[in-house]
């Protein structure tokens, strides 16, 4: 099937980790051009090298998304390089594990900036662009916490339902302009984060973390963690010209973990 996403230009945050990586590489076999985002300038480099060498054209920019005093220079450079921003794929890293209660406001405040207005203010920059030519795709990654809240992920829970219900909200105002606004998330998808949540569990518990990991996939119906390309895969679909229809939704990979309707 081709999804029509050759040479859409996709800014992908967050491309130097398991998820945005994945994505990447999704979003490259389709043939868009792409920019990459990551605060880690190793990881870039890591993706880029990949899709380049898979023949996508790709340019990194090592990026703070706390830094909102950066996005415009950075935004600017990819429609310099590549063309206006067609694709936009909003996927923050995540908060430490936390309980909802007890936490300095100077932490919530921290990762408010970090994970929910940086991608609003990103995402204002680059609409004008998408109405101007009648067509856009905003894919914004979250956590299965939006749905059933995720234990010690207090702050996660709560910033990431956030970005729910602004993209639902925005989804309806930009839906005449030919642009779609959905939100993905993710069960276990078998990363670093997950590992690192695995671990910090298992060292809470005093258990081994082969343990907790059993008792994870114990619980998903599909009986294991997800495969990082599997969800690259359904965020390439959700850009594509082929999910037109397909607006103010929440779309869960989760191996059916979610029991919820």
């Amino acid at each position: 099937m081709d999804l029509g996403l050759k040479d859409k230009v996709a800014l992908v945050l967050g491309a130097g980790g398991g998820l945005g990586g994945a994505i990447a590489r999704s979003l490259a076999a389709e043939g868009a051009r792409l920019a990459l985002a990551d605060v880690s300038a190793e990881g870039l480099a890591r993706i880029e090298a990949e899709v380049k060498g898979a023949g996508a054209q790709a340019i990194s920019l090592t990026w703070d998304l706390a830094d909102l005093a950066a996005i415009e220079t950075n935004v600017a450079r990819i429609e310099a390089e590549l063309g206006p921003v067609q694709v936009l794929v909003n996927n923050t890293g995540g908060p430490p594990p936390t309980p909802a209660g007890g936490q300095d406001p100077a932490l919530w405040a921290k990762h408010f900036n970090a994970m929910v207005l940086s991608v609003i203010a990103l995402t204002d920059r680059v609409l004008p662009g998408m109405k101007a030519a009648g067509w856009g795709r905003i894919v914004t990654s979250t956590s299965s916490g939006v749905v059933a809240p995720i234990p010690n992920l207090g702050i996660s829970n709560a910033l990431r339902s956030t970005l729910v219900g602004w993209s639902k909200t925005l989804a309806r105002e930009v839906a005449r302009d030919g642009i779609t606004a959905n939100i993905i998330l993710p069960g276990r998808i078998a990363t670093t984060r997950i590992r690192f949540l695995d671990e910090q569990k298992a060292k809470r518990e005093g258990r081994d973390v082969s343990q907790v990991e059993a008792e994870s996939t114990g619980s998903i119906p599909a009986g294991r963690y997800g495969e990082p390309q599997e969800y690259g895969d359904a965020v390439a679909f959700l850009a594509s010209t082929r999910a037109s229809y397909i607006n103010g939704s929440v779309i869960r990979v989760d191996g059916g973990l979610i029991a919820s309707i």
